[in-house]
């Protein structure tokens, strides 16, 4: 390791900033574990590595106390749901409370809370929380101050594109439930939607349970025609599925389903399409529903911070519109955001970062007065990296289209990303010098 470049002393507050994130997905840990990093005169997890040899920069410290507020009681590994709800053993996996992850667990300047934020008065710096379980009232709400927000609630999208449960435990009843269903359908499971979220769940769900007749049902021509991508990736991943098994009808919508008994008297669901075609199934899910964008706690569309959908209009910076109250000191990331490029969990991680970064900025700003240099997003290029089974297609604009069990390990690795991401946050332990 190199010197140590000292740092400016430790800023000696009053009292200790108070930054709120909402959201404890991979944008919201981000933001919470990198700002932690830099008031701690650490280089922030998720930025790049120092170069062996050069210098250690110190940043100035501050104390921070950073509140989590999240709906679950823990990390789910979102992207790792096509999985999850096929295989008991990696659902357990998938969810982890926070009082198990070592990052947060041990920190002394986080805590999260289980429950909803319902409002934010940007002009108060103030937000309404509801802790979970509880009614909507003025007596079971709270009022939580901060100096920062960081907007990170993702959507909301709806069963079985994610579970529904906010308990790990309930949870674990309802993944099971669901591959339980699936395991014993004798006709076979039908998947309606071709996005990467159906294109996952159905290769998952016929990697793990190979047996298992599985049928995706698309509504247009090519797969993932909703995503600006080259024809090539969605022919790639049209060729990947049927080659790990799945039956694939093109160009017809579900029209409609009804109970039917079969040959041997048992209960089945008849499936029928647009084109007049009808085929027999045991189970029918769903990926084809519109998210929307968990933002309500910020009001009406109104007040400038969200656009006609719902979604939170950034600078480059990640902070509010500027012509909105307090708008340097509150900023947005991940899936709820109106920006450039694919949703996708490497996206909101390093917008994550961004934020840690612009809040530290911020704060050495109010402590000195010194002029922040901010991280600038820039505008993010549609590129995915999609898992079909045991081989994934991946879209670089630099490099290609590339697909097989190569890409599959890069982008995914052994457990669909869970190990990857795990580790790029640190949740595993609370980094030291």
């Amino acid at each position: 390791m190199g010197s140590i470049v000292q740092a400016p002393a430790l800023t000696t507050q009053a009292m200790p900033f108070k930054v709120l994130v909402v959201g404890g997905s991979y944008g919201g840990l981000s933001a919470a574990l990198n700002l932690q990093d830099l008031c701690s005169g650490l280089a922030p997890r998720c930025g790049a590595k120092p170069v062996e040899g050069a210098p250690v920069i110190e940043t100035p410290q501050f104390n921070v106390d950073i509140t989590i507020v999240d709906e679950r009681d823990g990390f789910y590994h979102l992207i790792g749901s096509p999985l999850a709800l096929a295989d008991e053993d990696y659902a357990a996996k998938s969810w982890v409370r926070y009082e198990d992850v070592p990052a947060i667990s041990q920190s002394q300047n986080i805590r999260v809370l289980h429950g909803s934020v319902k409002s934010v008065d940007q002009t108060s710096k103030t937000a309404t929380y509801l802790p979970h379980g509880l009614v909507s009232s003025p007596e079971n709400t709270s009022t939580l101050s901060y100096d920062f927000l960081v907007a990170a609630a993702g959507l909301r999208r709806v069963w079985p594109v994610v579970p529904q449960s906010l308990r790990r435990k309930q949870f674990l009843f309802e993944a099971g439930d669901h591959i339980r269903a699936a395991t014993t359908a004798r006709h076979g499971v039908v998947v309606v939607g071709g996005g990467a979220v159906g294109i996952e769940m159905a290769a998952e769900l016929k990697l793990v349970q190979p047996q298992l007749k599985v049928t995706l049902v698309h509504s247009r021509d090519k797969l993932l025609s909703s995503e600006p991508l080259p024809d090539e990736v969605k022919d790639k991943s049209l060729e990947l599925l049927l080659e790990a098994g799945v039956g694939v009808r093109m160009s017809t919508r579900l029209d409609k389903t009804e109970e039917v008994v079969d040959e041997q008297g048992k209960k089945a669901v008849r499936v029928w399409f647009t084109d007049g075609e009808s085929i027999l199934a045991d189970q029918v899910s769903l990926a084809v529903s519109r998210s929307v964008p968990s933002t309500a706690f910020l009001g009406v569309k109104e007040t400038g911070v969200l656009d006609e959908d719902g979604y939170v209009k950034i600078q480059s910076s990640l902070a509010f519109p500027a012509e909105t109250p307090n708008w340097s000191d509150h900023f947005a990331i991940g899936d709820l955001v109106k920006w450039s490029g694919i949703k996708r969990c490497g996206g909101a991680m390093h917008m994550g970062f961004v934020a840690g970064n612009n809040i530290h900025q911020r704060m050495i700003e109010i402590a000195s007065g010194k002029e922040p240099a901010f991280l600038k997003l820039d505008e993010i290029p549609p590129m995915i990296g999609l898992a079909v089974g045991k081989k994934a297609v991946s879209y670089w604009p630099a490099t290609g289209v590339s697909a097989g069990e190569d890409v599959s390990q890069a982008f995914f690795g052994d457990d669909l990303g869970f190990t990857i991401c795990w580790n790029h946050l640190g949740l595993g332990n609370s980094q030291k010098l």
